[in-house]
C-alpha cells in the first residue's frame, strides 16, 4: 500500500478518535454546565460538592451509571432491547463526520481539513443520520414489553417525524442561496454575508423545529415523567439508560453545529482564529437551549403537534417560495 495513502488513513483515524473523544467529554461537561446554569437561573446553586467547583460531578455521574444495578424486566425482546440504545447513539456520533469546524491546517507537511469528510451531499447525510434516531426510540419502547414504554415510543416517534419536516424545509432556503449540499461549500459561501441575514425566517424556524426534534424542553414530551413515568426508556436502567441520555445531548450539539454551519457563517469571523469563532457560536446556541429549558413550561401534546403542522410547515413553505422568487428576480435583473 502506498505510504501517502497510509498516512491519509492514519490522519482520518486520528480525527475520528478525537471527534468521538471530544463529543463524549463535551456531553459530560455540557450536562454539568446545564445544571449550573439552570441552577443560577432558578436561584439555586447547582452541583458544587464533587471536586473543586463541582468539576468532578460528571465523573461521579458516569461511575454511578456504570455501577448502578441493572434491571431487565420480564417479557422484553432481549436482542432488540440491547440494540435500541446503540441505534440511538451511533447515528448521533456519525452525524458529526461531515460537519466542518474550521479550515484546513498543516499537519506533518500536509494540508489537513478540520472535518472528517466533505461529502457533496453532506447536508442530506446529516438529515438522514438524525432521522435514524427515531428507530432507537421505537425499538426501545416496543422491545420493553411495557404499554407505557410503547405509548411513549409512539408519541415520541410521531413528534420526531413531524418536526423533521420543518427542519428539512427550513434549510431549503440555504440550499437555494448557496447552491450546494456540501457543508464546506456552504460555509465558504458565507465569507461576506452570513445566511442568517438572508434567511432570518428560515433560521428561526430551524431553531424551533430542532429543539423539538431533539426532545428538548419545552418540547420534551418523550420524557414527560408526569404522564408516562419516563416515556420510551421507562424500562431501561444503568448504562443503557445513560446511552439514551448521551444521544440526546450529542444530538443537541449536532443540531447546534449544523445551525452554525448553515446560518451563522461556520468558522468565518473577524479578528479571532476560525476555530475560536466556531466554538463561540456553538456555545451561544447551546446556551440558548439551556435558557429555553429554564424558562418555558412543557407544552401540551396537541399544541406541540399543531405548532409543527399548522404553523412551522406553512411558514417554511412560504420561506422557500420567497427565497426562490428573490433568486429568480435577481438573476433576471443581472
Amino acid at each position: 500500500m502506498d505510504l501517502d495513502l497510509l498516512i491519509d488513513l492514519g490522519i482520518v483515524g486520528v480525527k475520528i478518535a478525537i471527534a468521538v473523544w471530544v463529543l463524549l467529554t463535551a456531553v459530560a461537561y455540557l450536562i454539568f454546565l446545564e445544571r449550573r446554569l439552570v441552577g443560577r437561573m432558578q436561584a439555586r446553586i447547582g452541583p458544587n460538592r464533587v471536586g473543586p467547583f463541582g468539576l468532578l460531578q460528571p465523573l461521579a455521574d458516569i461511575l454511578k451509571l456504570i455501577f448502578k444495578e441493572e434491571i431487565i424486566p420480564q417479557g422484553v425482546d432481549l436482542p432488540v432491547y440491547f440494540l435500541a440504545p446503540a441505534v440511538a447513539v451511533i447515528p448521533a456520533l456519525m452525524s458529526f463526520a461531515v460537519i466542518p469546524i474550521g479550515p484546513s491546517i498543516q499537519i506533518l507537511g500536509r494540508q489537513t481539513p478540520l472535518y472528517i469528510a466533505d461529502l457533496n451531499i453532506g447536508l442530506l447525510y446529516v438529515l438522514a443520520m438524525s432521522s435514524m434516531a427515531v428507530y432507537g426510540v421505537v425499538l426501545a419502547g416496543w422491545s420493553s414489553g411495557s404499554k407505557y414504554s410503547f405509548l411513549g415510543a409512539l408519541r415520541s416517534s410521531a413528534q420526531m417525524i413531524s418536526y423533521e419536516l420543518p427542519v428539512s424545509l427550513a434549510v431549503m432556503g440555504v440550499l437555494l442561496v448557496s447552491g450546494s449540499l456540501s457543508l464546506v461549500e456552504i460555509v465558504e459561501s458565507q465569507k461576506d454575508v452570513w445566511n442568517v441575514m438572508l434567511q432570518p425566517l428560515g433560521f428561526v424556524l430551524y431553531l424551533i423545529a430542532a429543539v423539538a426534534e431533539v426532545n428538548r424542553a419545552p418540547f420534551d414530551l418523550p420524557e414527560a415523567e408526569t404522564e408516562l413515568v419516563a416515556g420510551y426508556h421507562t424500562e431501561y436502567s444503568s448504562l443503557k439508560w445513560g446511552l439514551f441520555f448521551l444521544s440526546e445531548y450529542i444530538n443537541m450539539i449536532v443540531v447546534s453545529s449544523l445551525a452554525v454551519t448553515l446560518f451563522l457563517g461556520g468558522w468565518n469571523g473577524p479578528l479571532l482564529p476560525p476555530l475560536v469563532w466556531y466554538f463561540i457560536k456553538l456555545f451561544a446556541l447551546i446556551f440558548l437551549f439551556v435558557w429555553l429549558r429554564a424558562t418555558f413550561p412543557r407544552l401540551r401534546y396537541d399544541r406541540l403537534m399543531q405548532l409543527g403542522w399548522k404553523r412551522l410547515m406553512p411558514l417554511a413553505l412560504v420561506n422557500i417560495l420567497l427565497t426562490a422568487t428573490a433568486i429568480v428576480v435577481r438573476d433576471m435583473l443581472l
